[in-house]
């Protein structure tokens, strides 16, 4: 199926993502242990010798240049040259009756290594990375032994340096599995499957297909579905594929589609959310009224004979989930709410008086803060109203409505902007910050992007 949700890694982010993986690399390639080497070799016009290379130190490696590739359909390919490291340690010869030590120093120079990393998902959708093939290949190592008989040592120094050479080789290779195991998989499974919005609803970011490699990118898609955390039903419509752009200037895109936004709605809805009530406290000191019957008795004249001068409230509720549209112009909706008027009796029961249909033009402005979907709402001037029920006759609803429009646009929108201000967070893995924001709009979804940093521990 389509996924509700894409994200984007360009070239720029995988390079970015590429060099803090290599810190690290050479962080644990500098502490690579290496095992003691002993041996017997044949010196000419010495015969046997036996010899001992021990306390191995290596002092530090270095990566100075390195590559990622991206490898369409394949995954991604790091290439490391021209690396080199650097070890001392300890000598012991033995030759008919001589014995004698010293120390050495080893330089290991024009090191190549190529790793290839396979990418999937889990059975809980979450990414997975492991390396696919690893090879190393050192073209020059020196050794130079000190001491009264390094001499000796000089003389079959081919023999060890071939050995350290299939020794570091074969040491290189495992440090970057255990590494690709050990670091890079456990972060990327700090990405969240599920995100925990608030006590009703929930964000579904688990992967729909294991990422996959372009050319130029990493595309991963994901479910991009809310959910009520109360009770979990089948959205009755899927998402539409994302003609996604070839923008490169960030470093991650993330494609909100239609269909994510449009399950919020069904989530809220289901969980009961998205109902409101209107009391007298709520009204702005400066609208110059009261949320009394004597205000709509001009419109409603059997109301003053019925309930004179008691106090008002409106139950505000949407009838079915809002759904909205996103085009080249941005996000729009129209979402119908049901207002029920109540006279609030001196038992303080509530006594039904009419229910109207509200329909307005609502359009969104999005932005990106602190890792999360941040926005706010604004609403046309002209508000659509019809009269669904009456307990107290009927009446002109047109008359009514500058009063509907004050009441919703004071009340309703600052809660939903309130709501809508604190976010929705996006899929991010852990100690990932979000900069140089872009926001874009397109046919059926919505387009971030943005450049990363990563935080260490």
């Amino acid at each position: 199926s389509n996924p509700g949700f894409v994200v984007r890694i360009t070239q720029a982010g995988l390079d970015y993502a590429h060099q803090q993986g290599i810190a690290i690399l050479e962080k644990q390639l500098a502490q690579l242990k290496l095992p003691d080497i002993s041996g017997d070799s044949r010196v000419v016009r010495v015969g046997k010798v036996r010899y001992e290379l021990s306390r191995l130190r290596l002092r530090d490696f270095h990566l100075p240049y390195t590559r990622i590739t991206p490898i369409s359909n394949v995954g991604l390919q790091v290439s490391i040259s021209n690396a080199f490291a650097e070890l001392d340690g300890d000598w012991r010869v033995k030759f008919l009756f001589v014995r004698d030590h010293g120390s050495f120093d080893l330089k290991v120079e024009n090191v190549y290594i190529k790793i290839g990393l396979r990418l999937g998902s889990d059975a809980t959708g979450k990414p997975t990375v492991s390396t696919s093939d690893c090879s190393a290949r050192i073209s020059k190592v020196r050794v130079l032994f000190s001491g009264k008989m390094g001499w000796l040592y000089n003389l079959f120094h081919s023999v060890i340096e071939s050995r350290f050479r299939k020794i570091l080789e074969d040491k290189v290779c495992d440090i970057v599995d255990k590494s690709v195991h050990n670091e890079l998989q456990t972060y990327v499974q700090t990405l969240p499957v599920t995100a925990r919005i608030d006590a009703k609803t929930g964000i579904d970011y688990s992967l729909v297909a294991p990422p996959r490699a372009t050319a130029q990118s990493l595309d991963a898609g994901l479910k991009g579905e809310f959910y009520s955390l109360a009770h979990r039903s089948t959205v009755p419509f899927s998402p539409l594929p994302l003609a996604f752009p070839s923008d490169h200037d960030r470093m991650v895109y993330f494609g909100a589609s239609s269909y994510f936004f449009n399950t919020a709605g069904i989530a809220y809805h289901e969980a009961g959310a998205l109902v409101f009530e209107i009391t007298e406290d709520m009204i702005p000191k400066d609208a110059g009224f009261k949320l009394e019957t004597s205000i709509f008795s001009a419109f409603i004249p059997q109301l003053e004979e019925m309930y004179p001068n008691m106090p008002m409230k409106f139950r505000l509720s949407a009838p079915t989930a809002p759904f909205l549209t996103i085009g080249p112009g941005g996000i729009s909706l129209k979402p119908t709410v049901d207002a029920q008027a109540y006279a609030i009796l001196p038992d303080s029961s509530l006594a039904p008086l009419f229910l109207l249909s509200l329909v307005r033009n609502v359009s969104a402005v999005i932005n990106v803060r602190s890792g999360r979907i941040v926005g706010s709402l604004d609403v046309g001037s002209r508000i659509r109203l019809s009269l669904k029920d009456s307990a107290v006759g009927t009446f002109q609803v047109r008359t009514m409505q500058s009063l509907m429009n004050i009441l919703t646009s004071s009340t309703l929108l600052p809660r939903l902007n309130a709501r809508l201000d604190e976010g929705f967070p996006l899929p991010l893995p852990d100690r990932i910050q979000l900069s140089n924001i872009l926001v874009r709009f397109y046919q059926n979804f919505l387009l971030l992007g943005a450049d990363v940093h990563f935080q260490p521990r």
